[in-house]
């Protein structure tokens, strides 16, 4: 669904799953001061919006979700995935209950097929599933930001910032009082910062919750009855992860950033190396310069030194080995 804020001054077009939104507005580093220092906002609304109204909505949802939110306040935000029999992730979804409805934002294109799942596990439970991105659309406040969201918009608010559902056919508007505008690639980069995965750039089809950081924010793990929690339980009292991820600190004189996918190798081997690792998501950041997100086998020694391609690369701790 392509955003009608394209169309402002500067605006460039994002590319693959963010199609449809701008990447930035002609100024990367000035876009991500600004979200840093709480001004402007995030065009979101290629992202999909799944509803969940019903007296039974919440108790039913704990049943499917790896969250607990049977008693979840009105206007609290939490996040939450859903996992397959084997317990790898299959969608992640970032929720709020206004007293009468679930909202939840989706990564773009995922909402049918997560509709499809719910809607098999209705049963008789008194619940209504509904696919709402056609009529509204998620625009991110960051941190610190004093603009007011628009009377009657359900507003999910974080530690990193507010997420607004508002009316599709308000988002202009709403634009022209929330600037100045920054792009995914300033949004991309602080999320980045603050280590948080995202589906499908931090996940495969073997991903598991512990690998990414995602037990305690979006895995309860004083809870069951959902798919996949088996295997959750299993490697919180038996086990580790197999791979763990990391924070990159990128060689700054590369003028390329390493992609998704590239592979890591320990630098002592050379490009030729045995592979331990793959770079999930990379960005230019204002302040640190070139970073990037990974996945890496388990048993790498943190305090080895790495190269991503043909980039040198330091890692931080982000998942204990």
């Amino acid at each position: 669904m392509k955003s009608p804020l394209l169309t402002l001054p500067g605006a460039v077009p994002a590319e693959g799953v963010d199609e449809g939104v701008a990447a930035h507005y002609g100024d990367l580093f000035r876009e991500q001061r600004a979200l840093a220092d709480g001004a402007g906002f995030v065009d979101l609304s290629h992202r999909g919006v799944v509803a969940v109204t019903g007296e039974d909505r919440l108790s039913w949802l704990h049943l499917l979700l790896t969250q607990h939110v049977s008693e979840l306040p009105v206007g609290e935000a939490t996040e939450a995935l859903v996992l397959s029999a084997h317990g790898h992730i299959e969608h992640a979804l970032y929720l709020v209950d206004d007293g009468t409805t679930v909202w939840a934002h989706v990564e773009p294109g995922t909402a049918q097929a997560l509709i499809a799942y719910l809607e098999s596990m209705k049963f008789f439970y008194r619940v209504e599933v509904a696919d709402r991105t056609g009529e509204f659309a998620v625009v991110h406040l960051p941190a610190g930001s004093i603009a007011e969201p628009p009377e009657g918009a359900v507003v999910r608010e974080t530690a990193y910032g507010r997420d607004l559902f508002l009316p599709r056919a308000d988002l202009e508007s709403y634009a022209e009082k929330a600037g100045p505008a920054a792009g995914l690639l300033a949004y991309e980069a602080l999320r980045v910062e603050n280590h948080r995965p995202r589906l499908g750039f931090e996940t495969d089809h073997r991903t598991i919750p512990h690998e990414l950081g995602w037990i305690g924010t979006a895995v309860h793990l004083q809870k069951g009855c959902y798919r996949g929690q088996e295997t959750v339980a299993r490697v919180e009292n038996l086990g580790k992860p197999p791979r763990r991820l990391v924070f990159l600190h990128l060689d700054g004189s590369d003028v390329h950033l390493p992609p998704h996918g590239t592979e890591i190798r320990l630098a002592d081997d050379g490009e030729d190396g045995r592979r331990i690792g793959v770079v999930t998501t990379s960005a230019r950041h204002h302040e640190l310069g070139p970073v990037a997100l990974a996945l890496v086998k388990r048993n790498v020694p943190v305090d080895a030194r790495l190269i991503a391609g043909d980039t040198a690369a330091a890692q931080e701790v982000i998942v204990e080995p």
